[in-house]
């Protein structure tokens, strides 16, 4: 996502300017910049005070149907979360060339549209960290002494103390699932409060646990110590609806829960009967499965749950700093095409762009393939560029493009290029970089060690032919020839007669097509590595009739 096609398409450019377009500072009128979403007087008036720009403010949120035709001659659009910047919408924009998120998630924004058009999308990150943190802490102590509840009951002309008798936070178990920026910021309230924390983040190293002064856990046992639960995790496959009815029976009795990250990772369905039968005793939410919450759910008749309406970022400060800064890089972006805070690609002038181009697709996959290889806990990540890849004037757009292919899978649509580096640091993951010389096969080639606990799991890739002809070329210290598009099924096995057959059939018994196949062993009769690419994805009844077979070890499905 967000990097340019490579083999057998056209050359998407983006972030840079095409010598035969239509330069955005060297336009004979304004730019149009149109302000779809509320945001900080400040940020507005930056992009007022400029005479390129024609800036529009929406009075009111607007629908699909009444952007469209009012965004013909837009050349940038800024949203928070209500505005939805949608394919539709980004085909009647002929003249947009960038996007602007006040705030950090851009689920509302169709960020594969936007990058196959050209345009650049941009977002404000670490701009609502410190009120996000702050709410949750809030929402922790309301939860705890049943402030809202016990304001309202005032508020009816009652005095019922019985009724809203609390707990305290000292020395309560404060579990954090999530470690990076936010949940830190929320372990470092608590611990003032003399509350224990306890950590679940299966990429958070232990050096920085250690750091953090947190203890990490599985979920189980988390699970079953746990008074306070809160949620600080993106939303991705692996954490969506990751808080549902099974979790919730290993949780102790009176458990309480928060979130205020994103909708969708505690299950609603099943977290209401679970407060009805008092088995968690309160939940504090700021987000939710569908927003704006429906008028009759059945969360807002539940008098232990505490609500609000998405206000993670809504503080002044937040909002101000967040309207300035994305008026900011949109602004730069417009009149000089610096790029920075960029969603779909890195921060660099058009003419290193062009060297490194070729770089960010082969090592975004690179880092995706690992990340599916290597364990979830890791140390260090250790980048060689040999070769030609030496000779790269810049390095860091390349590194940047493996560790967001190697972090997204658990961070989700939070992960980018502007904050990859301070992702790996917040999971206390080394970043390494050298430039070798040393001789080998390919004229110029990029290699990626990940390291976790002196484990190490590796893999490389080159060019074939021309840099349009991107190749993974080792895995697991074994040669291959892997292209970076599709479906593979890895495999280690005696090196003997029959076993690509036996593999061959077996595929074929379960209606799965074999696309290409490399293999290598490390010597005759000793122990392969097979690759299969495969046209789909093969069902887990195969997968489990193969690791039956003594000869054939450490089966792995990868998507690239």
């Amino acid at each position: 996502m967000g990097l340019p096609p490579g083999e057998g398409a056209p050359p998407v450019l983006i972030g840079t300017f095409d010598p035969g377009a239509r330069l955005p500072y060297a336009a004979p009128f304004a730019m149009n910049v149109m302000i779809c979403d509320p945001i900080s007087p400040k940020g507005i008036a930056l992009f007022k005070q400029r005479p390129e720009f024609k800036v529009t403010v929406l009075e009111k949120r607007l629908s699909e149907a009444e952007l469209l035709p009012l965004v013909g001659e837009v050349e940038a659009m800024v949203v928070r979360s209500e505005t939805k910047i949608t394919r539709k919408l980004i085909e009647a924009a002929p003249r947009l060339k960038v996007v602007g998120r006040a705030g950090v998630g851009v689920d509302n924004v169709d960020v594969d549209a936007a990058t196959q058009r050209g345009i650049v999308v941009m977002n404000t990150p670490g701009g609502n960290t410190i009120s996000t943190a702050e709410l949750t802490f809030s929402m922790l102590m309301a939860l705890a002494r049943h402030i809202p509840q016990a304001h309202g009951s005032m508020k009816a002309g009652e005095w019922n103390r019985k009724a809203f008798s609390g707990t305290e936070l000292y020395n309560k178990n404060l579990a954090i699932l999530g470690m990076g920026r936010i949940g830190t910021e929320v372990a470092r309230r608590a611990q003032a409060f003399g509350m224990n924390i306890l950590a679940y983040d299966p990429y958070l190293s232990a050096a920085r646990a250690k750091a953090l002064n947190v203890e990490t856990l599985p979920l189980d046992e988390i699970y079953a110590r746990a008074d306070f639960i809160t949620v600080h995790m993106p939303s991705t496959d692996e954490t969506k609806g990751m808080i549902n009815a099974a979790a919730i029976a290993k949780m102790k009795k009176g458990v309480r829960l928060l979130n205020c990250a994103r909708g969708g990772i505690i299950v609603e369905a099943d977290l209401i009967p679970a407060i009805q039968s008092g088995h968690v005793a309160g939940a504090a939410l700021d987000v939710y499965e569908s927003e704006p919450l429906a008028k009759d759910h059945p969360l807002r008749s539940l008098p232990q749950v505490i609500m609000t309406p998405h206000l993670g970022a809504s503080t002044d400060e937040a909002q101000e700093n967040v309207g300035i800064e994305v008026a900011e890089a949109i602004s730069e972006y417009l009149l000089h095409g610096a790029v920075r805070n960029a969603i779909n690609l890195p921060n660099l002038d058009a003419k290193t762009y062009a060297q490194v181009k070729p770089y960010l697709t082969l090592g975004e996959k690179l880092g995706r393939l690992l990340a599916q290889l290597a364990p979830k806990q890791n140390d260090r990540i250790f980048i060689t560029y040999g070769g030609k890849a030496q000779e790269l004037t810049v390095t860091d757009p390349v590194t940047r493009a493996i560790l967001r292919g190697f972090l997204e899978p658990s961070a989700g649509k939070d992960i980018n290029y502007v904050n990859v580096r301070a992702m790996a640091a917040a999971r206390g993951l080394t970043v390494e970089e050298k430039r070798s010389d040393e001789a080998v096969t390919f004229n110029e080639w990029l290699h990626v060690a990940v390291y976790s606990n002196g484990q190490k799991v590796s893999a490389g890739g080159t060019f074939f032919g021309s840099p349009n002809n991107p190749r993974i070329v080792r895995v697991l210290s074994q040669p291959v020839e892997l292209n970076l598009e599709g479906i593979f099924l890895l495999l280690n096995n005696k090196d003997k007669p029959g076993i690509v057959g036996y593999l061959g059939t077996l595929l074929g018994k379960h209606g799965v097509n074999i696309a290409s196949l490399s293999l290598s062993r490390d010597s005759a009769g000793g122990q392969a590595l097979s690759v299969f690419q495969l046209d789909t994805v093969p069902p887990q009844g195969m997968l489990d009739e193969i690791g039956r077979d003594a000869d054939i070890s450490n089966i792995r499905v990868i998507k690239l």
